[in-house]
């Protein structure tokens, strides 16, 4: 007792220097993590400085949002589970096969962009899928349930809002009428998004028998919309034969015909074929990572037959070992366009890599095209937005405010042969932060449909000018650019 007690007596002696040494201890270890994993080096500056300047508010910052990268399949691996693989894959076709398939025309960008994807990606290019597209949740819901109806073997459900609202009840029902008929069904809907609505739909969907998970749990407050490492794919595998994915969240809103104040436009996307497994394989890897299970064998990966002749590609992106991945895509995709670049996306942030990658194409010929609501359902994202557009306009990129309800529409559309759809914006969240699963398509079918898509949404949409943007109020561009210095942590 008599050392304890002496150890006290020296602790309430020194104490304003033993907790001084601890800060700077923990200061130093702090900045040395920042020095070793940011590689933008104005982000390592500012947390640097923050954590230097005000070290007990830096340090705490940093490890609540500096940290946006998570080792899962090392997780996966540590916990003695193996990690989701592809099943022999059929359909697989080279650059060249799509160089014979787009003809001469596309040759020069379009098959350049298809080599890359594929060292980025290091998964195959896939023949014989059908690529169906479901306008609005009026489209895309009942084809959903109707789906989930008809499983036979297993469902595999990732998204990232399940609202607890009267079509999100409707899949409920449908949920839990397969786990009666015996079929295997995974629901993993992330920890933030499955706060939307109160009550969270998981408690109905755990009395109902169905096994879900919330993906990355966390402490922080529901409303707390930009909390790091988010789940933000929509994913949807029946049977693994029949495939949706899109952006559409599943929430009242998307159903038009509901004429709620809420309302949201979208599109998802029906997929068949070979690539299918590649939506299996990134629900598979996210379930593993959240519950230790692993999905294996022919109910989840069965052998996928030809169902069609558009060539596909799935792309896993997120804070982990699939980092930057769909970034480098998209610089790609903006280098390699020769004639047009269509652009459709709720949230338009670019960073500045982009940002020039734009500015470029414009110039070097290339018609540009972006398509964002005039209406925000996230307002300071709006702000920072326009803030930014005049540069993008002034260098000849064409910028459209479509007309409400807020479309939460991400389509990409290069020289008419190339499509990328899928869940990520065009901003900080969606290219670093975010889990994503988007699909390439290299058709020239497929790109007129999406083109036709965008050329409804242009009608009675107002073009951004550069008068109009720098003829704004005075404290209207003060307060853009003043949101825009935040535009990295939305």
């Amino acid at each position: 007792m008599s050392s304890i007690s002496a150890l006290i007596d020296v602790f309430k002696k020194f104490w304003p220097h033993i907790v001084t040494a601890v800060t700077f201890g923990i200061m130093i270890w702090t900045a040395g993590h920042v020095l070793l994993r940011k590689r933008d080096t104005k982000a390592a500056t500012g947390w640097i400085g923050l954590i230097l300047f005000s070290p007990p508010l830096g340090v705490c910052l940093y490890w609540l949002f500096g940290i946006n990268r998570i080792q899962r399949r090392a997780r996966i691996r540590l916990a003695g589970k193996e990690i989701a693989s592809l099943p022999e894959l059929h359909g697989v076709i080279s650059p060249a096969q799509v160089e014979e398939r787009l003809g001469e025309k596309h040759f020069t960008g379009l098959v350049m962009l298809c080599r890359l994807t594929e060292k980025v990606t290091r998964q195959p290019l896939m023949d014989g899928n059908q690529i169906v597209p479901l306008v609005n949740g009026d489209e895309a819901f009942p084809a959903m349930l109707a789906a989930i109806r008809e499983a036979r073997s297993s469902i595999s459900l990732v998204t990232y809002i399940f609202d607890n609202d009267a079509w999100g009840k409707k899949f409920r029902q449908e949920l839990c009428g397969a786990v009666q008929r015996g079929v295997a069904v995974r629901v993993l809907i992330d920890d933030v998004g499955a706060r939307y609505s109160f009550p969270s739909i998981v408690g109905g969907l755990r009395r109902d028998g169905v096994q879900v998970a919330r993906f990355m749990r966390t402490l922080l407050p529901w409303r707390f919309q930009y909390n790091n490492l988010r789940n933000h794919r929509k994913i949807l595998v029946v049977d693994g034969r029949l495939g949706f994915t899109g952006g559409m969240n599943i929430t009242a809103g998307n159903v038009l015909a509901n004429k709620s104040a809420r309302t949201v436009q979208d599109v998802h996307f029906l997929i068949q074929g070979p690539v299918v497994a590649e939506l299996q394989n990134a629900f598979a890897e996210d379930w593993a990572f959240t519950t230790e299970e692993k999905l294996a064998g022919s109910d989840y990966f069965p052998r996928l037959d030809y169902c069609g002749n558009r060539i596909a590609r799935g792309i896993s992106d997120g804070p982990d070992e699939d980092f930057d991945r769909l970034r480098l895509i998209t610089l790609g995709a903006l280098a390699a366009a020769r004639s047009s670049i269509r652009i459709a996306t709720p949230y338009f942030l670019p960073d500045n890599e982009l940002v020039a990658g734009l500015r470029i194409a414009a110039l070097r010929g290339v018609a540009v095209e972006i398509l964002v609501p005039s209406i925000s359902n996230l307002r300071m994202i709006k702000w920072a937005s326009t803030a930014g557009l005049t540069e993008i306009v002034a260098s000849g990129c064409r910028v459209f405010f479509t007309e409400p309800p807020f479309d939460h529409s991400k389509i990409v559309v290069v020289d008419n042969g190339w499509v990328l759809l899928g869940s990520a914006n065009w901003d900080p969240r969606s290219f670093n932060l975010n889990f994503e699963f988007n699909i390439e398509c290299y058709d020239t079918r497929l790109a007129a449909t999406m083109n036709e898509l965008l050329d409804s949404k242009l009608t009675g949409a107002q073009q951004v000018t550069r008068e109009s943007l720098e003829n704004r109020f005075y404290l209207k561009r003060l307060r853009d650019n003043f949101f825009r210095l935040f535009s990295p942590y939305f």
